[in-house]
């Protein structure tokens, strides 16, 4: 960006910000943005917040509709032919390791998503009990190749309410 850009005024598009740096979403390229969106809302919790067009091709964004407060944005985006503003290089699929978590509130959920995507051909692990910090999973791919992992008892939310809310609690005690 040139410091012309930078110097320019600058509005404002909508009428929240956060208060301080916030973790607010995933981008993954999409070739048939449409498969995507579908798969997401087939395999996982997620749900279509809002999906349009501009000159550079379609645009999505999937989320967990009961998080509006802390929202965490799974982006799609698929380019239009000659608009890829990030051409030529190519967009490589996240895995074998490199995932999207999504922790599920089960085992039995786990073992239906493996069932599930075994049956449609897209089961790349599991599901499988694997050690402590990690859980039980299974890994599955997504249309465009992308891993996804799906995880019970993995202790996310336990060691962040360990540490954090330790330091919480700390801070409001000072």
């Amino acid at each position: 960006m040139s410091s012309g850009q930078q110097d320019q005024e600058f509005e404002p598009n909508h009428d929240f910000h956060v208060p301080k740096a916030s973790w607010t979403h995933i981008a993954l390229h999409a070739k048939d943005i449409d498969k995507m969106i579908a798969w997401y809302e087939e395999y996982t919790h997620l749900t279509l917040l809002y999906k349009e067009q501009d000159e550079n091709g379609y645009g999505a964004w999937l989320g967990d509709k009961t998080k509006s407060e802390n929202p965490f944005i799974l982006v799609l985006m698929q380019f239009f032919e000659g608009h890829d503003p990030f051409a030529p290089v190519k967009h490589p699929s996240l895995g074998p390791f490199a995932h999207i978590g999504i922790e599920l509130p089960g085992k039995q959920q786990v073992d239906d998503i493996g069932i599930k995507a075994k049956e449609a051909g897209c089961l790349m692990l599991g599901p499988v009990r694997m050690p402590k910090r990690i859980g039980y999973i299974c890994f599955v791919r997504d249309p465009e190749g992308n891993t996804v992992e799906f995880s019970y008892d993995q202790g996310v939310y336990t060691k962040a309410r360990e540490v954090w809310g330790r330091m919480e609690e700390e801070s409001s005690n000072s």
